[in-house]
């Protein structure tokens, strides 16, 4: 995986709906904004996405038919394409980032935590995920074992092996 600027940080949360991804991705985008660091994110959601509304300017230019619109504001701007990008595309469009933490994608290979509260283990199928967060420590695998709160452990395991990692991802 090639992901240009964000080679080398680069780390995704999965887990079944609900297992609480959202909220450890947006505790540990604080924690790690805390320790000074620039972090991206990235949500992949299975749904239709649109953050246009009907009658609006931007939509009106998709609905005639541009392939990408740009909505530019004062202080946040917004791509809209009529395609759905693969990850590496998203990566290469981001700035440069100390860290960009992944909401999904879990098919990718990228490294990644599974987060669990409830639902079969992920961690059997995917060789990429490196840890586990979860309420229980989990008896069907060795990996690393995080409670699903403990936002600063994670955080800890993530600055320490990054650091030491000499491959393209964060492991």
């Amino acid at each position: 995986m090639n992901e240009g600027p964000n080679a080398g940080r680069v780390f995704g949360v999965v887990g079944w709906k609900n297992a609480g991804k959202t909220t450890l991705v947006e505790r540990l985008v604080a924690e790690f904004v805390c320790r000074g660091w620039r972090v991206s994110t990235i949500k992949h959601g299975h749904h239709d996405l649109d953050i246009d509304q009907p009658g609006r300017d931007s939509w009106r230019h998709r609905a005639a038919g541009a392939t990408e619109v740009a909505v530019v504001g004062g202080r946040r701007y917004a791509i809209m394409r009529e395609s759905e990008p693969t990850l590496e595309e998203v990566l290469a469009r981001l700035a440069p980032a100390d860290l960009v933490l992944i909401e999904g994608y879990k098919r990718q290979p990228h490294r990644k935590i599974e987060i669990r509260a409830g639902g079969e283990p992920m961690v059997a199928g995917d060789p990429a995920i490196v840890a586990v967060a979860s309420d229980d420590r989990p008896g069907d695998t060795a990996l690393p074992w995080f409670r699903r709160d403990d936002v600063v452990a994670i955080a800890e395991d993530r600055k320490s092996t990054r650091l030491n990692s000499s491959h393209g991802y964060i492991s």
